[in-house]
């Protein structure tokens, strides 16, 4: 199941709920789906967050080092 089908599975659910008109087996079975699809939808989720946080972050070329900018008049006075 994709992303897209279990957050839409999710919202399913979730309408079914708010009707009221769930026998409460049904409902408790609803429930369980619901959680286990909101889990692994967040950590679906997670997986994508860190992927873009890699790329952006990811330096232009390997040799470039990241820019530590917190004592940079430290650094200089260093050099003369």
């Amino acid at each position: 199941m994709s992303f897209e089908e279990k957050l839409n599975r999710l919202e399913e659910i979730n309408d079914n709920m708010k009707d009221g008109d769930v026998p409460i087996e049904k409902a408790m079975k609803l429930f369980e789906e619901g959680i286990k699809l909101a889990s692994s939808l967040e950590k679906e989720l997670g997986k994508m967050e860190r992927k873009v946080e890699i790329l952006i972050n990811k330096p232009d070329t390997p040799e470039e080092e990241p820019k530590l900018e917190l004592f940079t008049d430290v650094d200089e006075e260093d050099k003369d």
